[in-house]
């Protein structure tokens, strides 16, 4: 691994974490050490990188923001890459917006917002990068980020560059077919609308968002994706699973689809009440919960 490393340190110009524990990178605060955590500087960096690591066979996983990611206590064999802080270009063209992946989902909001464009609005106070927005087709009452795609730039694990049209990619409920590539940049369309109607909508989002979620505590959101016709949240309060501990973690009292660290959980506490209330509505309603949060380290058929 020396030598990977010096070869890897030779050409890469952006910042490397070695042995960095994923807790630190995670909205969750969890997760014990990958063997590094990488933030390109630029898609030659990039490119390089993931050259080396199909050369090497080292696992890799492409990381946004760590908002929605779950990682276990014994770490990441592997180099998880994140574009958060170098792809930040935003550029505003009339109502065509180009974006960088590494942009904050916020900041993208705001940006459209401030210039009149309407679509973005209920994505206000959403954590996140905007790479990984698309790769999950973020949305909220209603809207999904895919609405207003036009195309995607993307590198495969090869290193390679391949552009999209967003016809040539599957858009779903948090879903997209965008799997194993990492989105470099994407371009957008929007409708211009009313400043004041604009405003509206995104003073309606936030406050359904602070009225209904619980913000102080450190989570990754929304755990599981709501089933067809109903909410995954209703179905684990209706379930009797709300304020439910295991160690430090707790199902919220406030909102159950929301999974709370509240000080020193670990990915097993997490887990325990995941499996659990998986097995309770599928018990009670015959409805099989899928996880809408990512996982990284564990054995893939935990869960």
């Amino acid at each position: 691994m020396q030598e990977t490393k010096k070869s890897i340190e030779n050409f890469f110009k952006g910042k490397i974490l070695w042995n960095e524990p994923m807790k630190k990178h995670t909205s969750f605060g969890i997760g014990g050490p990958a063997l590094a955590i990488m933030y390109p500087s630029d898609e030659f960096d990039l490119s390089n990188l993931l050259k080396i690591a199909k050369k090497e066979d080292i696992n890799i996983y492409f990381k946004g923001s760590g908002s929605n990611i779950l990682a276990h206590d014994d770490g990441f064999d592997g180099f998880v890459i994140s574009l958060s802080k170098s792809f930040k270009k935003l550029n505003i063209s009339k109502n065509k917006v180009f974006c960088e992946s590494g942009v904050m989902l916020g900041s993208f909001v705001k940006k459209c917002t401030s210039n009149n464009l309407t679509g973005m609005e209920s994505l206000v106070g959403v954590p996140g990068t905007v790479g990984g927005a698309i790769k999950m087709n973020a949305g909220a009452w209603g809207m999904e980020i895919s609405n207003h795609i036009k195309k995607v730039k993307i590198m495969n694990k090869e290193g390679e560059i391949i552009e999209l049209k967003k016809n040539d990619i599957e858009f779903g409920y948090r879903f997209s077919s965008i799997k194993n590539d990492l989105i470099i940049s994407s371009n957008f369309e929007f409708e211009n609308s009313n400043p004041e109607k604009i405003k509206k909508l995104k003073l309606s989002a936030s406050s359904s968002r602070k009225n209904t979620q619980p913000l102080k505590f450190r989570s990754a959101g929304s755990v599981f994706k709501n089933p067809e016709n109903y909410s995954a949240g209703y179905l684990i309060d209706k379930v009797g699973l709300k304020g439910m501990r295991v160690g430090d973690a707790e199902i919220s009292k406030k909102h159950a689809n929301f999974f709370l660290n509240l000080g020193n959980a670990s990915s097993k506490d997490i887990s325990q009440l995941i499996l659990i209330a998986r097995k309770k509505v599928k018990e009670k309603f015959d409805i099989n919960l899928e996880l809408e949060i990512k996982t990284i380290g564990f054995k893939k058929d935990i869960f």
